[in-house]
């Protein structure tokens, strides 16, 4: 290997025991390149930079071999892949973020079933209001997308007493909690889930997956949420379904993104909405080292990375 140098987002002194075959450069994106982007061998993705400013120095990186994100999805990156010379491997941050995103999928679906955000709001007016709120013992559940995040959501759900969770995916298979159908199965296990949690990531498959025809199976009450990214909800279609007071949405994601200030979704009755902040938790930084320390231990050892979503021929 002629390039040794390995750009890094986090702080140098972060990390323990990193491979000494490597010289490690600092660079988050907020200032001038830290060397010759020619002389990169690993680049490691600045995380919740704007993809413009991450992407400027891959047509300079001739020499990259491994372009890690520290984001599960890697759609952001897309415009980027012709620039990557043959071989070069984009991957992105399996397990990073299954832990805090989880915890916002279970914090989102408890908030909105028990009406914290009504609560909240009549904390701010001074009323003091109760009344009967589902609770998510005994709800079944349905899990679109059973990654690393879906797995983890289950497992946060099962001490809660759900009635049933069931799980679909890309494909059909064997799974520790149970079977994990297909996406074909939708439309039979629509109309009985009472919460459907999207996980999918967002490719030109499952763009617009939540459409007008997923939505119109679910049953009266039901809740969406979305922890996916916001592509894969069709919002034209879900705004009536939220206005007319059929369904509730928790929504981590949305489309557009940022969410514009006049739009309704913002307004519309039923919807808990969260800027993104899946990820974005204490629990990312050491999950992030972890997951890089084991990429460049692999490529000192001269093995493939793991993790590929993509490789440049």
């Amino acid at each position: 290997m002629s390039a040794t140098d390995v750009w890094l987002p986090l702080p140098l002194d972060e990390f323990d025991d990193l491979p000494g075959a490597f010289t490690y450069r600092y660079w988050n994106a907020d200032s001038p390149y830290p060397a010759d982007p020619a002389d990169c061998l690993a680049y490691v993705v600045p995380y919740l930079k704007p993809a413009a400013d991450v992407l400027a120095p891959l047509e300079r990186m001739r020499s990259v071999r491994l372009v890690q994100t520290l984001t599960a999805g890697t759609e952001h990156m897309l415009p980027g892949l012709a620039a990557l010379p043959p071989g070069a491997a984009l991957c992105n941050a399996v397990g990073v973020h299954d832990a805090s995103t989880a915890e916002l999928a279970l914090t989102l679906i408890l908030a909105s079933l028990r009406g914290v955000p009504d609560f909240v709001r009549q904390q701010d007016a001074g009323r003091w209001r109760g009344g009967f709120r589902p609770a998510l013992a005994d709800r079944r559940v349905l899990i679109v997308g059973y990654g690393g995040i879906g797995r983890a959501v289950e497992e946060r759900l099962l001490p809660f007493e759900v009635a049933r969770v069931d799980r679909v995916a890309r494909t059909a298979r064997a799974e520790r909690h149970g079977p994990v159908q297909s996406l074909d199965a939708l439309p039979t296990l629509l109309p009985e889930a009472d919460v459907v949690v999207v996980a999918v990531p967002l490719t030109e498959g499952t763009r617009h997956l939540v459409d007008g025809g997923f939505l119109a199976r679910m049953p009266d009450g039901a809740l969406l949420v979305n922890v996916a990214r916001g592509g894969v909800v069709d919002t034209k279609a879900l705004l009536p379904e939220l206005e007319s007071g059929r369904l509730r949405a928790a929504l981590d994601v949305t489309d557009p993104e940022p969410l514009p200030e006049d739009h309704p979704l913002w307004r519309a009755p039923g919807v808990l909405i969260t800027p993104h902040v899946g990820g974005p938790s204490t629990a990312f930084r050491p999950r992030a080292r972890a997951l890089v320390r084991a990429q460049l231990d692999r490529l000192a050892a001269g093995e493939h990375p793991a993790h590929v979503v993509h490789r440049a021929a």
